[in-house]
């Protein structure tokens, strides 16, 4: 279950509805079927959201952690709730997860945030992936919104365990399909799953 931060935070600035009403959204969401997990409220730092609220990356990384602080004394009925690294430079990322600290368990099941305005460019978000991982290699990493031209490189799908996209849904509206239908969403699956296994060399500045 996504948290909306997207819209919120870029349209809004910030969440319009607090803590407490999304876990009673997570409460509801879960009686409905297998909810897997549901993303805590995080913060954004590409530049034009940081320009949005006027803070800076280290105070939304604090609010991420806050808000996931938050939402974890909750009742969520259960639900895993998926804590999200936020930052931009790859040694930013390694910052916020070192404050999360040890609320972060060993194996956890992790969001990258601030990635999904990157898929033209997959050597940064390798960048991102390889600093993450020489922290915490037990980490299971999920890719918001990361599409088709990030995942055919091979490393950036070994280093991901899960990752989203509404690329298949935009594709299907776009060619006169129907934008829900479930069947869209598992070709897109099967076209990723079956691209050829092959590395790319990268060179990035520190």
């Amino acid at each position: 279950m996504d948290s909306g931060a997207f819209t919120e935070v870029v349209r809004f600035g910030g969440y319009r509805f607090g803590v407490d009403e999304y876990a009673a959204q997570i409460r509801r969401w879960a009686r409905c079927g297998t909810l897997l997990a549901a993303v805590a409220q995080d913060y954004m730092c590409e530049s034009f959201v940081l320009e949005q609220t006027g803070k800076t990356v280290e105070e939304h990384q604090k609010m991420t952690v806050d808000r996931y602080d938050a939402l974890m004394r909750e009742d969520v009925a259960g639900v895993y709730i998926m804590p999200v690294l936020q930052g931009y430079k790859p040694d930013s990322y390694v910052n916020h997860l070192r404050m999360y600290g040890d609320r972060i368990p060993r194996g956890a099941w992790v969001g990258v945030g601030s990635v999904c305005k990157r898929n033209s460019n997959p050597t940064a978000i390798v960048a991102v992936l390889e600093a993450i991982r020489a922290e915490r290699p037990d980490l299971k990493l999920h890719g918001f919104g990361v599409k088709q031209t990030a995942l055919a490189v091979g490393y950036i799908r070994d280093a991901l365990h899960t990752a989203d996209s509404m690329a298949w849904s935009f594709a299907a509206r776009r060619e006169g399909r129907n934008a829900n239908d479930w069947r869209e969403a598992q070709a897109y699956a099967e076209r990723v799953r079956t691209y050829p296994h092959q590395y790319q060399i990268f060179r990035w500045a520190a």
